[in-house]
């Protein structure tokens, strides 16, 4: 089964550690200039802050970047894209903005401050599982929705549409591993006179 593991939405948290504010976001992204972007974007409404550390992962071409943004170096961004790594993220990016509170916390509280608010970053975006499947679309006779919709569901089905004329349309993906086995019960259902039609493929997230 073909899948990676990324996050499901943008999100933040943060943290204080001796006196200094730690701020995570964690965004998905699929391009290195959408990771640039919301970099940009988080250095501009943190133009006060003391640095803005980022690191990013993208599949597509195995690139990954970083910047300690002016803290010692592998203080803060090695951390932050560690904390990328450990989680088997990629697709990601991370922003810790530090506001700096007036006691130096050293070099090893600076790496400990930096990968604890990336792993904040990245739990609050909340990490998902994305899995190749199939998109199917099943024609059934009315007689049959509701049950047709539960086996589907049932058989790890996930539902996107209904569409209705003179029977019922469902459109759902699937991961391939269980098409057979839905087939069967559909058959078994209908006596074999639900239509299936695959329309597709996509990777789908699975918490």
């Amino acid at each position: 089964m073909e899948s990676y593991k990324t996050v499901l939405k943008e999100a933040e948290d943060s943290f204080i550690e001796r006196k200094s504010r730690f701020i995570g976001y964690c965004k998905p992204i699929t391009t290195e200039q959408e990771a640039l972007d919301f970099i940009k974007a988080k250095k501009s409404e943190h133009w006060d802050a003391t640095h803005n550390v980022y690191a990013y992962i993208l599949r597509e071409g195995g690139i990954m970047r970083y910047s300690d943004d002016g803290e010692p170096q592998g203080t803060a961004g090695v951390p932050v894209l560690e904390a990328l790594r450990k989680a088997d993220i990629t697709d990601a990016v991370v922003v810790v903005t530090r506001y700096f509170g007036g006691i130096l916390l050293g070099a090893g509280g600076l790496v400990r401050a930096y990968s604890h608010g990336a792993v904040l970053g990245i739990q609050a975006a909340e990490p998902v599982t994305m899995t190749m499947c199939k998109q199917l679309k099943l024609r059934v006779d009315y007689t049959y929705f509701t049950k047709a919709q539960s086996i589907i569901e049932s058989n790890g089905g996930v539902l996107t549409n209904t569409e209705y004329d003179d029977a019922v349309n469902l459109e759902f993906h699937i991961i391939p591993e269980n098409i057979e086995a839905l087939k069967q019960d559909i058959a078994d259902l209908t006596g074999g006179k639900g239509i299936f039609k695959e329309t597709g493929e996509g990777f789908y997230g699975i918490k």
